[in-house]
């Protein structure tokens, strides 16, 4: 299979974006041909970022970022200071009016993981609510409420665990959510996208999900296909946005019920592992899934290649050597004794080793959000440099591994840039599903 070509990724990948228009507090002027976006769950605007670097035709017109439990907005400050004030919402999406929020073609955003189950003996919103206030219903209550005007198309993140949460009812969540997006008249793909496989700079792995409404062409196409499953190895937009090939030849299709509520009580009950695969597409409540491999031959970008220059790191991003112990201890293997709080059981806790330092020569590890900071920790990188001394990461390079302008989170804490890399996604991911989605519109 040919796939479309991926975006040039290279060692100034992470600079190919328009010039900042910092304090521009404009909307852009929108065109006929242009495709209309509203951003939702915007941090600091990565999809923004990889869908304005695969097209001008992207045109974000209206954004919501909101941080909840913390007084400074650093995301949404940050949002504002690169693409302006006009159409920003800082507020909680849950009391944002739908009629606020203007009619788009595209719907993006990275919704957090948090929990989907339905409450069916509520009365509010049809007796649908996640229990933690979650931010998928707020989609889908914005969808549902834009009715005949909801966007054609859908561009959505989440982590990869997803298709097999929660651990009671695996696939649950998942489940609830092309439940709801059949119930509102989409077809769906989906992927686990591992960004360094396709010769980014950073192994992370999410779940990335494109929809697109009956109407259009693209969802007449899939309806039209005799084999579904082509459309997930071949002519969909994740394939050919990031080529792959069939893992196992183990094709699974099933049913899901169009009834939220039946969804969440019932989908997968007693089952051990969840019915998705790593790759997949729905219409019409009929799921066509199966696991696939990445297939890439292009260029790879190293954590060595976006390293900055030793003699720009400030001293506290080194390792003292009093320190260094310390770190070498979390980076190890260990066996420890824990004891269950609730039941007294005590039991062992055994951890492998993490390489120490961290290789130059190949992708880095994922970002977390606990990444800032200068107390060891198991998690965070450590390199080594060129003079032999160790040191952590600074922000321009935490920007470099998800393919951000350098110095895009600039004017925030060290501690709070490297926290929101932690919840970034990898730009370059979003760039080249936009690329192949513009041409498929």
């Amino acid at each position: 299979m040919l796939c479309e070509p991926i975006a040039t990724y290279s060692y100034n990948a992470h600079r190919r974006v328009r010039e900042l228009r910092l304090f521009d507090n404009v909307l852009p002027e929108v065109n006929e041909s242009d495709i209309k976006v509203v951003e939702l769950f915007a941090g600091v605007g990565g999809f923004r970022i990889g869908l304005e670097r695969a097209s001008k035709h992207y045109k974000t017109i209206w954004n919501n970022q909101w941080e909840p439990s913390t007084k400074r907005q650093d995301a949404s400050i940050i949002y504002c200071r690169h693409f302006g004030v006009d159409g920003h919402s800082n507020e909680d999406i849950a009391t944002v009016p739908t009629a606020e929020i203007p009619d788009c073609d595209l719907l993006c955003g990275g919704f957090p993981c948090q929990d989907y189950s339905v409450a069916t003996t509520l009365q509010r919103s049809d007796g649908i609510e996640g229990k933690k206030g979650v931010l998928w219903w707020q989609i889908y209550r914005i969808l549902k409420e834009k009715d005949d005007k909801r966007p054609n198309y859908l561009m959505l993140e989440n982590v990869d665990r997803l298709l097999n949460s929660p651990a009671k009812q695996r696939g649950r969540d998942f489940a609830i959510i092309l439940s709801s997006l059949s119930s509102l008249g989409y077809t769906v793909e989906w992927r686990i996208i591992n960004a360094a496989d396709y010769g980014m700079p950073q192994r992370r792995r999410r779940t990335y999900i494109v929809a697109y409404h009956q109407k259009t062409k693209l969802a007449k196409q899939f309806a039209s296909k005799e084999n579904k499953f082509e459309w997930i190895l071949e002519d969909g937009i994740l394939p050919q946005a990031f080529c792959c090939t069939e893992k196992d030849n183990k094709t699974h299709s099933f049913g899901i019920s169009k009834d939220i509520a039946d969804v969440s009580d019932n989908f997968n009950k007693g089952k051990k592992e969840s019915p998705f695969k790593n790759s997949g597409v729905m219409s019409d409540g009929i799921v066509y899934t199966l696991d696939t491999t990445p297939e890439y031959d292009g260029p790879y970008i190293t954590l060595g290649d976006i390293l900055v220059d030793e003699i720009t790191v400030p001293n506290e991003f080194f390792i003292s050597d009093e320190d260094l112990p310390k770190w070498e201890y979390q980076k190890g293997s260990k066996s420890l004794k824990r004891i269950n709080k609730s039941t007294g059981f005590e039991y062992k806790y055994s951890e492998g080793a993490m390489a120490f330092p961290d290789y130059l020569d190949r992708a880095s590890r994922t970002i977390i959000t606990g990444e800032g900071g200068a107390g060891p920790s198991r998690f965070k990188h450590i390199i080594k440099t060129e003079s032999g001394r160790y040191r952590r990461l600074v922000p321009v390079e935490l920007e470099r591994l998800n393919m951000f302008p350098d110095n895009h989170t600039f004017g925030s804490s060290d501690l709070r840039r490297a926290f929101l890399m932690g919840n970034a996604l990898v730009t370059g991911i979003v760039e080249n599903i936009a690329l192949i989605l513009r041409k498929r519109m």
